[in-house]
């Protein structure tokens, strides 16, 4: 028995010595990768000349002539008129250089409203750099240093990259120049609030301010990302980092080399996530795509035949699965150019051929007031609703619908989040044009079943589901 715990011991000992190795073993090596890429990566600071002739920091009396304070006050608040005017404010910021004859790549809001761009190397040699263009709704910029042959990195591709791979990045958070992170990606294609038309890559890499605009690498070395943004509550890092697709910041910068501006295609329609319940009542095994929710005017949508309704579920051959998703697709696609577009319509798929249009500049909604008009009571909805005079339909630009004034506290409108004020312009995709349109549809409705309603609001159209009771 002592031999054999003996010999289990020692077993016991050489597994135990042996596991650190093994997991060293699997972890990757950064080394090469820093020591080929570091000279490719700068440090960016800015200077704002920040105009203060509008305001006055001192409101002082009107001194009596002969006043002993009076030639103290001038030595005191005496400096050149230029300086008392103005003064110089710094960021600071990354960027990396994607060719020998000195283009660079770095953050719009870096060098947002600077008036003067130094780029430092890791050689500490400086340039000040020409801003040849850059795009606020990318948050790219491309810069431009007098050089030739300057070390470059090496572009790859981050639709390659997995959910869980190791990924390297490179800046100067806080100004601490050539600091390296490392981590893992979390996810790909988040979409944040600010920013619709960016699928951004998501890591757990260490970001700070002073990474924005500093590549994001992949273990060969290839960029893939452009360090942008990350979650915080503290304005430091919390294990939650967005960096741009390489793919998406490399067209950006072409259009602005080659142009001066950047296009995005415009499909013309205003849409929201698919709900569990919306599913459910458009028929759809499980949410996934983009729900048009309304129908921009003379926009391609209208022109290819796209419906209210309508749930895109592909774009150009590309899944949809979220709302989130749609809006890059869209902003990539070539302008003038045909995409395919797959809807599911009365619970059918349909192909729809739409020519994609550039993205105006603006687009306004009208906001609304309701006015009042006949009024329906609804108890299987646990709601009331009044008609909308033609005057209100006119000034509202919607063509019908029928405008909640009352919402039962525990009825199922309530718990749909339909709200007093809201029109309802269709239900079950049918449209709703009257009171009777909508008494009509609402008694043909099952009892439990989930049903979708198309309301207009002041923010916009949005699709609820409601699921009706027993009346």
């Amino acid at each position: 028995m002592k031999f054999f715990s003996k010999h289990l011991y020692r077993v016991i000992l050489i597994v135990s010595c042996s596991l650190p190795l093994a997991a060293q073993a699997a972890l990757p090596d950064f080394t090469e990768i820093v020591d080929r890429s570091k000279d490719s990566v700068v440090n960016i600071s800015t200077k704002t000349k920040v105009d203060r002739s509008s305001s006055k920091r001192y409101n002082l009396p009107e001194l009596p002539e002969g006043s002993p304070f009076g030639e103290l006050f001038d030595k005191f608040f005496e400096q050149d008129e230029f300086e008392r005017r103005r003064r110089d404010s710094q960021s600071l910021g990354s960027g990396f250089i994607i060719s020998e004859d000195g283009y660079i790549l770095t953050n719009h809001h870096v060098i947002a409203g600077a008036d003067e761009v130094i780029v430092r190397m890791a050689n500490r040699k400086e340039y000040t750099a020409k801003v040849i263009g850059s795009d606020e709704a990318s948050d790219v910029a491309v810069l431009k240093v007098e050089d030739e042959g300057l070390p470059t990195l090496k572009i790859g591709d981050s639709d390659d990259l997995k959910v869980g791979e190791w990924v390297l990045a490179i800046g100067s958070p806080f100004g601490f120049d050539a600091t390296v992170t490392a981590g893992i990606v979390s996810a790909k294609g988040r979409s944040l609030p600010s920013d619709n038309y960016v699928p951004f890559i998501q890591t757990d890499v260490a970001i700070n301010p002073g990474n924005s605009g500093g590549p994001l690498f992949n273990l060969e070395g290839e960029v893939v990302g452009i360090n942008s943004q990350i979650y915080s509550r503290s304005g430091g890092f919390m294990g939650l980092s967005f960096a741009i697709p390489i793919e998406m910041a490399v067209d950006v910068a072409n259009q602005i080399k080659e142009t001066g501006s950047v296009s995005r295609g415009w499909l013309g329609v205003l849409i929201q996530e698919v709900t569990r319940e919306l599913a459910e009542s458009f028929g759809m095994e499980n949410p996934h795509g983009a729900l048009v929710a309304k129908v921009l005017d003379d926009s391609p949508a209208a022109e290819a035949g796209l419906e209210v309704g309508d749930v895109i579920v592909e774009f150009n051959g590309k899944k949809v699965m979220r709302s989130s998703g749609l809006p890059p697709l869209v902003g990539r696609a070539k302008v003038g150019k045909e995409a395919e577009v797959t809807v599911i319509r009365d619970k059918k798929r349909r192909e729809i051929g739409v020519l994609i249009a550039q993205l105006p500049n603006t687009i306004t909604q009208a906001a609304f007031t309701p006015e009042s008009g006949p009024q329906e009571e609804n108890s299987a909805l646990g709601m009331k609703v009044e008609t909308l005079s033609s005057e209100a339909r006119k000034r509202l630009k919607i063509e019908a619908g029928v405008q909640v004034v009352e919402v039962d506290e525990s009825g199922p409108a309530s718990d749909a989040g339909i709200q007093k004020g809201d029109v309802i312009t269709m239900i079950d995709n049918r449209d709703v044009e009257s009171i009777d349109d909508f008494e009509e549809i609402t008694d043909e409705l099952q009892s439990g079943k989930s049903v979708a309603l198309l309301v207009q609001r002041r923010a916009g159209p949005v699709f609820l589901a409601i699921r009706p009771e027993d009346s």
